[in-house]
Formats: structure tokens, C-alpha cells, sequence
């Protein structure tokens, strides 16, 4: 059978060196970017949801959902397919892990599409591979739902981003103690199908660089550079540091665009950061609610905050540097890498104050004066518990001298009325600050509005949202996920009926598991 109107063309599994060891099991993996690998055979599957949009650019035939669903789980194999995860190492939380590699994930193969070029379908959540350690390679429905919805609330905020094609049940239990604290549980199985053009991460150059395996180095990122940067030429030297500099620009751009929606990935170890600059591997993500640049909504990241919101951009900073050391001896000239690293301070400075520029509808920067006025902003926002996508579109409706300031902001305040008297001349102050920029900005109002609702989301996939999605589902109510996805499809507009889905966190959800903070247990 075939699902796809297009052709498989693996170019990967072509042009890379395999593993020759054809059994399953976790073992140390030298010398190859791949092991052959058979997702596992499930007892029921279930497709529950499905990308129809994606699904036509890559020419999936979608009116059989039970063969989608036997595909998209690994339990039915098409013609030209020779499934396989790939090897990869990296940086956890600053030390080096060593080997680590798709322990989850199973490549289908590339599929050659008309409209997107090629893309790589892949599995998550589809059985053990030889890099599973310790664990079985399976993933349950709660994880999988936040990967999917995630996903595509991502791609239609303009971040780039992973894609998710399907959600499928397994029709199988997995054990999983989400806590860590000695409960484990029985939850239901899923798989998620993510697409991209590259599942290449940092983490797949560190690998050979440390086991001295300059022969394997030299062939990925040659062909990092053939398949996903063709246009920097043939492979060379001076190609080389051309390329890094393209990562640090992506990668760079990538954190300036999750700052400027309130993403917090979480997990940014080496091996989840992607060459061609997208995000991947959604696992104890969160979206900033009230903001707080030391939030993290990773429970393992809790005291260390490695990962906090804030940190984010010296992190990306810190992970290029780590792919500079793997590539180094490709180049032997530290004096260019050194200057890209340099630079990359410089050019996300630069980026995000014109990305704040356009967040508060300015026609012009001022780099010096803005930059200030950004920054006491951060603080005040901080400061007085202010719900961080509310604030932003309130700010494009005020109207200086004539919307009254405390009944206009007062929705996106988290704090009680006692505790008023405490912030709210510090928030008025600002206001004051932002009305005197304004006057000497070129755009009216009506112009300075259009500006910030087009970078200023009115809504993102809040964690209080995706967790009564996520326990609808586990009783068999699909419902939510569908109105999610159709809401978070539109982002930045006004959507009449779905107003709810825009609300602040409520008070309930703060502390709740799912909903503040999260494991990596998926």
C-alpha cells in the first residue's frame, strides 16, 4: 500500500554510514549516524488526530483513517521505507552525556514532496532503538498531545518549529512515574508523527568529534551542508565556518522569536537544539503566563534554572560554543569561530530590541532610550505580576488621554486589590514613559495597534489549556484538542466564542501538576 502520492528518497540513509549490527538492543554505537531499527507492532491503533493542512502538502490520502493510523504508528511498513534512528550525543544540563541518540524517535524516511521539498517523517514514541538505555522507547498520550498541539501553535506564532502531522493511540498501557517519586502508573500509549527537513542536531557532530571520529565528522556536516544549506557551495573549509555562522544567525533568531512569544523550551541540551535552527523536542515546555524571567517549567531545571526563561539566550550562546569545539577540527582556526561566537551577543542585542520595538508598535528605534525603556518594562511586568499576552494586547488598545489606565490593564494583573497600593505606581510610571515615546512616534494609533497584534499573540497554548485537553482525551473526548487546534491556528486574531481560551491563568491551575510545571516523563 501506499499512503503518499510522492516518493520515499532517504538521501540520509543513502549517503551515511549504517550501523551493521541488525538486532535491537542498547549497546555503545561507534562510527555510523544510523541503526536500522522496526518500530513496535501495537495492539490497537488509533488515529485521533490528524494536521489536514500539512497532510495535504505532503500528500497523505486521508480517507482511510485506520491505514493512517497503522503507518503513522509503525505498525504497517510502506514500499522504499527502512526505518532507523539516529546516533547523537550531547550536553545535558552542562556535561557531557555521551552517546544518546533517537531513544524514542524512528525515522520512516524522507519523503520527496512537491511543495515542501524533502521531508523526514518521524516517529515519536514507536518502540525501543539501540540508544533507549534504560528506557522502552515508548511515549503516553499526555506528553504526545503537548508535542502535538505545541507543534502548531508554534508554526502559526512564525516560530520556527518541528511539525506535527498525527496523534495516534497505541492501543497500549505504559508504565510511567511522572514524578519521579516512586508511583509509577499505568497511561495510555501514543505516537506523534513530526516532520521536518532536518532532524539534525548539535548533538550529531559533538558525538564523533569526542570519540576523535574526524572521518564520520567530516561526513555529516558535509552533508548538513549538501542537503540543508546548498546554498553555501561545495563543502570546504571556508564553507565550514560560513555554515556555522548560518547556524549561530538561526539559532539566534529562534531564541529572539520564543522571547518575543513567552516560549520556554525547557530542555535546551545540545542534543535538542536543531541545525537548521527550528524548535524540537517539545517535552517540559511552557508558556509564560505572569511574567517572571526566572521561570522554568522544568521541575528537574527548578533549582538550578539553567534553562529559565530568561537564560535562553546566553544557553544558545553557550550550545553554539559547544558545536564550535565539534567542528574545530574540520577548520583548525579558532579566530573565526571565536568572532561568530562574539557576534552572536551583538546580533541578538540587535534583534531583540527591534523585536521589542515592533512588540510596543514603535515606527523607529531608538537604540539607547528604547532600550532602557524596554528594560524597565521587563522589571515592571516582573514586578507587578502581569500576565505577560494579555499586557501586550491591552497596550495596543490604549489609547493615550483618553482609555483610563486602571480599568483598561486591569485584566492582566494577577495580583489581589490589597496589594495595590504596592505596584501600581510603579506599572502608572511606565505607562507615563511609554505615552511620552509615543509622542514623537510617526504611527497613529490605529497603525500602532495593527504593528503589535501582528508579533503580539492573543493566544498561545497556556499549560493550564493543554492539561484539561490532555485529561478530556484520557477519557476519550477529543473535543478540546480540536478546538485548540483550531483556535491556535489563528493566533493573533480576534476569534468570537473561543475568548475563553485567551483568559489568564486561573487560580486553581497554579500550582496544579501539568499546569505550572512539568517532568521530562513522557
Amino acid at each position: 500500500m501506499s499512503l503518499f502520492a510522492c516518493d520515499f528518497n532517504d538521501r540520509f540513509v543513502d549517503r551515511l554510514p549504517a550501523d551493521q549490527q541488525s538486532d535491537n538492543f542498547c549497546r555503545t554505537v561507534n562510527g555510523v549516524a544510523y541503526s536500522f531499527v522496526s518500530p513496535k507492532v501495537t495492539q490497537s491503533p488509533t488515529l485521533i488526530a490528524l494536521n489536514h493542512t500539512l497532510a495535504q502538502q505532503l500528500t497523505l490520502a486521508t480517507d482511510d483513517p485506520q491505514a493512517i493510523a497503522r503507518v503513522l504508528t509503525g505498525n504497517e511498513l510502506l514500499p522504499n521505507t527502512r526505518p532507523y534512528a539516529m546516533c547523537y550525543g550531547g550536553h545535558q544540563f552542562g556535561h557531557w552525556a555521551g552517546q544518546l541518540g533517537d531513544g524514542r524517535a524512528i525515522n520512516l524516511g524522507q519523503l520527496a514532496t512537491p511543495e515542501l521539498g524533502l521531508q523526514t517523517l518521524q516517529l515519536k514514541g514507536a518502540g525501543p532503538t539501540p540508544y533507549s538505555r534504560t528506557a522502552d522507547g515508548l511515549a503516553v498520550l499526555r506528553s504526545s498531545i503537548r508535542e502535538y498541539l505545541c507543534s502548531e501553535a508554534m508554526f502559526h506564532l512564525g516560530v520556527p518549529t518541528t511539525r506535527a502531522l498525527s496523534l495516534c493511540l497505541t492501543g497500549d498501557k505504559v508504565v510511567r512515574d511522572m514524578f519521579y517519586d516512586g508511583r509509577p502508573q499505568q497511561e495510555l500509549g501514543a505516537v506523534v508523527c513530526r516532520v521536518s527537513s532536518s532532524f539534525m542536531r548539535f548533538g550529531s557532530f559533538q558525538l564523533p568529534a569526542v570519540r576523535g571520529d574526524i572521518k564520520l565528522l567530516n561526513q555529516l556536516v558535509d552533508y548538513a551542508i549538501t542537503e540543508d544549506f546548498p546554498h553555501l557551495g561545495q563543502p570546504c573549509k571556508d564553507t565550514y565556518i560560513q555554515w556555522f555562522r548560518e547556524i549561530s544567525e538561526r539559532t539566534c533568531q529562534l531564541i529572539v522569536e520564543w522571547m518575543r512569544v513567552g516560549f520556554v523550551h525547557g530542555v535546551m541540551n545540545t542534543d535538542n537544539m536543531s541545525i537548521i535552527g527550528e524548535t524540537i523536542d517539545y517535552g517540559p515546555y511552557g508558556w509564560i503566563d505572569n511574567f517572571d524571567l526566572s521561570w522554568t517549567p522544568n521541575t528537574t531545571d527548578a533549582k538550578g534554572k539553567r534553562y529559565c526563561f530568561g537564560a535562553q539566550p546566553q544557553i544558545a550562546q553557550w550550545n553554539l560554543f559547544q558545536l564550535a569545539n565539534a567542528i574545530y577540527p574540520l577548520i583548525e582556526q579558532a579566530e573565526p569561530l571565536n568572532e561568530i561566537l562574539t557576534n552572536y551577543a551583538k546580533m541578538y542585542e540587535s534583534r531583540w530590541l527591534e523585536m521589542m520595538k515592533d512588540k510596543l508598535g514603535l515606527a523607529q528605534l531608538e537604540p539607547q532610550s528604547d532600550g532602557e525603556l524596554f528594560v524597565q518594562l521587563e522589571q515592571v511586568l516582573s514586578e507587578c505580576n502581569i500576565d505577560m499576552t494579555i499586557f501586550y494586547r491591552l497596550l495596543a488598545s490604549y489609547i493615550p488621554g483618553k482609555s483610563q489606565i486602571e480599568s483598561h490593564f486591569l485584566p492582566c494583573f494577577y495580583q489581589d486589590e490589597p496589594t495595590k497600593a504596592m505596584y501600581w505606581p510603579r506599572f502608572e510610571y511606565w505607562i507615563s514613559l511609554y505615552c511620552q515615546r509615543l509622542e514623537n512616534n510617526s504611527l497613529d494609533d490605529d497603525e500602532r495597534a495593527r504593528v503589535m497584534n501582528r508579533v503580539n499573540p492573543k493566544f498561545v497554548l497556556r499549560n493550564y489549556l493543554a492539561q484539561q485537553a490532555i485529561e478530556l482525551a484520557e477519557q476519550g473526548d477529543y473535543s478540546m484538542i480540536e478546538q485548540l487546534q483550531q483556535v491556535l491556528a489563528n493566533p493573533y486574531q480576534e476569534q468570537d466564542g473561543f475568548e475563553h481560551f485567551g483568559a489568564k491563568r486561573p487560580g486553581w491551575a497554579m500550582h496544579k501538576a501539568g499546569c505550572s510545571m512539568l517532568s521530562c516523563s513522557s
